[in-house]
């Protein structure tokens, strides 16, 4: 039996702002865009075969603590590309800030929080 990741489901501020850096930085698409749970709206935005759906509520959200410390907390979104330095650049151009790079088996790496604090880390393996 095979088991692949088909999404993930997050709360942001923005889903149109969200969808809009993801489609630039990331090449993704959106493939679905609609109303949500209790008056919001979600839009998946990913490739063919997963997506990350992002969920705005119809009230103002509220940053929480650091998911680091929460049981069942969402620590950070991963992503896998070819060029890694390429990447830093645009995501740079988009206005986050690469940090915690690393160098190790099995690839290289770095982080960066959107403007929701939600975390990504972008994973080139050697």
């Amino acid at each position: 039996m095979s088991t692949e990741l088909e999404h993930a489901n997050v709360t942001v501020s923005d889903a149109v702002a969200t969808a809009a850096w993801m489609t630039r930085l990331f090449g993704w698409k959106i493939r679905w865009d609609g109303p949500s749970l209790d008056g919001g709206r979600s839009i998946h935005v990913g490739s063919d075969t997963s997506y990350i759906a992002l969920y705005q509520p119809a009230r103002e959200t509220t940053p929480g603590a650091s998911s680091y410390h929460i049981r069942g907390g969402l620590n950070h979104l991963a992503v896998t590309v070819s060029d890694i330095e390429a990447m830093e650049t645009a995501v740079k151009k988009e206005g986050f800030v690469p940090e915690n790079h690393a160098d190790y088996e099995p690839g290289k790496r770095f982080y960066f929080h959107d403007t929701d604090g939600i975390e990504y880390e972008v994973v080139q393996y050697d």
